[in-house]
């Protein structure tokens, strides 16, 4: 949440052509008592792009996976995984494991409302739950309400006593429980979630699933989706370099700035870009301290690059064998 948004999955398209992108959780209250095309629009370069909802009310989210699908994503998933004390109190998120019945008839009414893939991301468990067989019980009740693919995270959630952030790390990780899963559930499609850092590891998950999630790998290092493309799906990179990748993003921000956007709402997704590489502190320096700035734009963000390139050419010329 506050991340993902459609600045940064416009930014991550850019890396790779395949990977489906994820929004940030949207609930049903923002998008039957808000503002709807603030928190749905989206740019027709991200497609596939799924839309995630968090909620518990059947009809409630039937109506906003109907109004996703009007909107144009490609699927629509039921957040059963986020542990924060906001969503607890709204009976949304991880909570919802203690009741697979109620999230079997949120995906039954959200499947009946929409023709698009509805889909559930969740835990291995919550608190009391210590079982491989609750979790089983769990996914094989839900997907009574038609639901076909998994994205569990593999990590229980503590709902009190830890905070959202010691949820996503403190926890273990057990993978040997999600492989489980595509064993019993051999019908249904299990992703991965949890832990992922590299490329190489998704490859090795991909041996026991059908797929694999990234979170804060790819959001504190961009460049790993620059392989995804041609490592995963054996196909062209959809871009060769950094500084091509900040190139492509100009047009888009120059035209955001100008429906009223400021540069630090798409820069600041952007600062991990060069990260261990030549001018890197150099690149997330000059955009933390000018891309807030009023009249900060696209050249801003293209002298931070230049910053990267200069110091590139300076490490080469420093790593040349000296004239005899």
């Amino acid at each position: 949440m506050d991340w993902t948004d459609r600045h940064c999955r416009y930014f991550w398209r850019l890396l790779s052509r395949r990977a489906r992108l994820y929004t940030e959780m949207v609930t049903t209250g923002a998008l039957l008592h808000g503002d709807v095309e603030r928190h749905l629009r989206f740019n027709e370069e991200e497609h596939p792009v799924a839309l995630q909802l968090g909620g518990s009310d059947p009809t409630d989210l039937a109506r906003c996976a109907r109004l996703g699908q009007d909107w144009g994503y490609d699927e629509i998933n039921l957040n059963c995984g986020c542990p924060s004390d906001r969503v607890q109190s709204g009976r949304f998120g991880a909570c919802l494991m203690a009741e697979p019945d109620l999230v079997r008839d949120c995906i039954a009414a959200m499947t009946d409302a929409c023709d698009v893939p509805v889909t559930v991301k969740h835990r291995i468990g919550i608190d009391h739950q210590e079982s491989y067989a609750e979790l089983a019980d769990f996914v094989g009740i839900v997907a009574e309400g038609g639901a076909e693919t998994f994205i569990v995270h593999a990590r229980k959630a503590w709902l009190e006593g830890l905070s959202p952030k010691e949820n996503r790390e403190i926890p273990p990780l057990n993978y040997d429980w999600v492989y489980r899963l595509k064993q019993d559930f051999p019908e249904l499609t299990i992703v991965l979630n949890g832990g992922i850092e590299s490329l190489q590891a998704s490859q090795d998950h991909l041996a026991h699933v059908d797929g694999v999630m990234l979170g804060r790998a790819p959001y504190q290092n961009p460049w790993l989706l620059a392989e995804v493309d041609s490592i995963l799906f054996n196909e062209p990179a959809p871009t060769e370099t950094r500084e091509s990748v900040v190139q492509a993003l100009l047009p888009y921000v120059t035209e955001q700035i100008a429906a009223g956007s400021r540069l630090h709402h798409i820069s600041r997704h952007v600062l991990g870009l060069y990260q261990r590489q030549p001018g890197g502190r150099q690149f997330r320096r000059k955009l933390s301290q000018e891309a807030h700035k009023p009249e900060a734009h696209a050249d801003t963000l293209w002298a931070a690059a230049n910053l990267c390139r200069e110091a590139e050419i300076a490490a080469a010329e420093r790593s040349q064998p000296l004239p005899v």
